[in-house]
């Protein structure tokens, strides 16, 4: 992007994580932010504090998404940014409940699709717009005891490439956000002992992905990764798949991982 001050951005899970971040930078950047979440008083006090708009929006829903769209443009104008960053993460195997399955795709997964049905007509009629998906390294590598969180993130990941290959001579630029570990998600997969010593000493802050954000956004970067060394493990594991399995299982025994008994 040419700049970020005077554009209009929409940031979802914008109450709390990553999206509060994004939330707080693209606003401080001079841009004109409406963060929405499906806890609509929590992001309405985000927002408020950033100098943004705040709405309460269920991602899952195609239509209120058309219709977020709708009112952004008619109060703020054309969307210049789409960041959707909305997401859950549940720790688990195979083992989890189908309905744990179609909740974590719905929102993982599908949000996005459902936001790039609403957003991208206009953004193609004017010939410019951004569209920010934020994955994970997950997306790029996979999550130890969290399958339905791995899958949905390579999900959103072969997602954002395939926009990129089909929007991108059309003045469409997309970006993929795929952090490793963020401080203030740690506790969702109620990790303890060598495992969250491990991961405490990788997590960044929400701002630092901020900032990762706008330089990728400057840029008009595909991946941005606030973690490099993310880049290297997806380098390692295309190149030499079989080694890179055997680290992961290595990873996985170090940390002492148990996954669940299917018997």
């Amino acid at each position: 992007m040419d700049g970020l001050a005077g554009r209009v951005a929409v940031v979802t899970g914008g109450a709390s994580g990553i999206g509060r971040g994004l939330v707080e930078r693209l606003s401080a950047e001079g841009m004109r932010v409406m963060a929405v979440d499906i806890d609509g008083d929590a992001v309405a006090d985000v927002a408020a504090a950033a100098g943004a708009v705040g709405r309460r929006l269920d991602v899952t829903d195609g239509p209120a998404t058309g219709a977020l769209v709708a009112e952004v443009e008619a109060e703020l104008g054309p969307i210049d940014l789409f960041c959707m960053n909305a997401g859950i993460a549940t720790a688990g195997g195979v083992e989890l409940s189908d309905a744990e399955w179609q909740r974590t795709w719905d929102v993982n997964v599908m949000a996005h699709v459902h936001a790039v049905r609403a957003v991208l007509p206009g953004m193609l009629a004017r010939g410019s717009g951004h569209l920010l998906h934020t994955a994970s390294a997950a997306g790029l590598l996979t999550n130890i005891g969290a399958a339905a969180y791995a899958v949905t993130k390579h999900a959103v990941v072969a997602l954002a490439e395939w926009l990129a290959v089909t929007y991108g001579d059309r003045g469409i630029t997309v970006s993929c956000l795929c952090p490793q570990f963020v401080a203030p998600m740690l506790d969702v997969f109620d990790v303890g002992g060598e495992m969250r010593a491990w991961v405490d000493g990788l997590a960044v802050t929400t701002e630092e992905v901020a900032d990762a954000v706008v330089e990728g956004l400057l840029d008009a970067r595909f991946y941005i990764l606030p973690h490099p060394d993310v880049a290297g493990y997806y380098a390692s594991r295309a190149a030499e798949p079989e080694r890179w399995l055997a680290g992961m299982r290595k990873l996985q025994a170090r940390l002492s991982y148990q996954p669940p008994s299917l018997g």
